[in-house]
């Protein structure tokens, strides 16, 4: 039998993409911003001209932290700390877990379904970008 998933779709991420740009355009820096479904699969991504490379795999493994841990990078970044239950996280997953504030969960009716990750800015910054963007969802009926 076929089980249907509350998942993000490219509606919402455009959506989402969008709204994180006109943040981004807030602060005068370029970002690179991506969006994945509820399996943690990049569903869109965008690099706004001019961002930086680098941040092209942050906002991505931001996004993807997020969903395979379910928690807010900054959240993951407080715990693994030295010293924390979380100390050495950044480690698994073939070393693909990024713990830099700017990924987000999104959640619909108490379920998972998505994350975003927003690279470019300061941390505070980036958080807002992808505050943003989750902002963006909550408001769609």
């Amino acid at each position: 039998m076929t089980r249907l998933i509350a998942t993000l779709n490219l509606d919402d991420a455009k959506l989402m993409l969008s709204a994180a740009e006109a943040k981004a355009s807030e602060f005068d820096i370029a970002y690179n911003i991506a969006v994945v479904d509820a399996g943690g699969h990049l569903i869109a991504f965008v690099r706004q001209d001019d961002a930086l490379i680098g941040s092209i795999d942050l906002a991505i493994k931001k996004a993807v932290t997020t969903r395979l841990f379910d928690k807010k990078t900054d959240y993951l970044a407080k715990l693994a700390q030295p010293g924390e239950p979380f100390f050495g996280i950044h480690q698994s997953n073939g070393g693909n877990v990024v713990i830099f504030g700017g990924g987000l969960p999104v959640v619909r009716d108490g379920r998972l379904i998505g994350a975003v990750g927003a690279s470019g800015g300061a941390v505070e910054q980036d958080i807002a970008v992808a505050q943003a963007a989750v902002s963006a969802i909550d408001l769609k009926p």
